[in-house]
């Protein structure tokens, strides 16, 4: 699955990385006609539960469910029908939980979909955090810097049989590279021109990120944050349909 078809709206993904569930659906009912899909993720859905994913499929949304899930094997797995059973479009392991977490989670997936007829998700494996730089991850112990480990770890999920990574756009070109056009590529640490970069570190505005070929840019303060939040999501998708040409 690749976004290549996509419009330009539907590769942008909103982060409604909030406790409030109330005013995540007034969020969610404002953006729904304006962006592709909407990110929950810890926070949210700790304080809202599965209920909020039920409340975006409603409203007509999609949904990204961003927990990094991250255990042994069948843990994870376990965890991973549970989100195919939800309905979400994507969700997301930590790569670092190692090919064989990955494989079975992969194989899981497929095989709840098959037996109970649903829709699969698209399976990301989390590589490198964008809060995350060359310094941190040698205070880690992990010798080569980001490059090198994003690339390593992105093998590793293509080798897996997931979909795609979560990565920083800096590395797509090399993941693209590597790893082919039929690979998954999704962005947070997005910020429009002008913004600050908060706690993120490897960041890029959406039109660097559409032309570096990522498929799905993830933005979060920029729009719920706004004064007027479908004004800001109008003027990420206009910087991105420029991008893209």
């Amino acid at each position: 699955m690749t976004a290549g078809g996509a419009g330009v709206k539907e590769r942008l993904i909103v982060a409604l990385d909030l406790a409030d569930a109330g005013k995540a659906r007034s969020l969610a009912t404002l953006l729904a006609p304006e962006v592709g899909m909407f990110k929950v993720g810890k926070q949210l859905y700790v304080s809202a539960g599965p209920d909020i994913v039920q409340m975006i499929h409603d409203l007509g949304g999609e949904v990204f469910l961003d927990l990094k899930f991250h255990d042994i094997s069948n843990t994870v797995a376990a965890a991973a029908v549970e989100a195919a059973r939800l309905g979400v479009r994507l969700f997301n392991v930590h790569a670092s939980g190692g090919r064989e977490m990955m494989r079975q989670t992969a194989a899981a997936v497929e095989r709840v979909c098959g037996e109970e007829g649903l829709r699969r998700p698209s399976v990301l494996g989390v590589t490198v955090l964008t809060s995350l730089d060359d310094s941190d991850l040698d205070a880690l112990g992990i010798q080569g810097g980001v490059r090198a480990q994003v690339l390593r770890l992105a093998g590793m999920v293509r080798e897996a049989g997931l979909a795609g990574v979560v990565c920083s756009a800096q590395e797509a070109a090399d993941i693209r590279r590597a790893c082919g056009d039929g690979f998954l590529l999704v962005t947070p640490g997005i910020r429009p021109a002008g913004e600050q970069a908060g706690d993120q570190k490897r960041v890029m505005t959406p039109g660097d990120a559409v032309r570096a070929g990522i498929d799905y840019i993830v933005v979060g303060r920029p729009i719920t944050g706004a004064d007027d939040p479908v004004d800001a999501a109008r003027t990420v998708v206009a910087e991105m349909a420029e991008a893209a040409g």
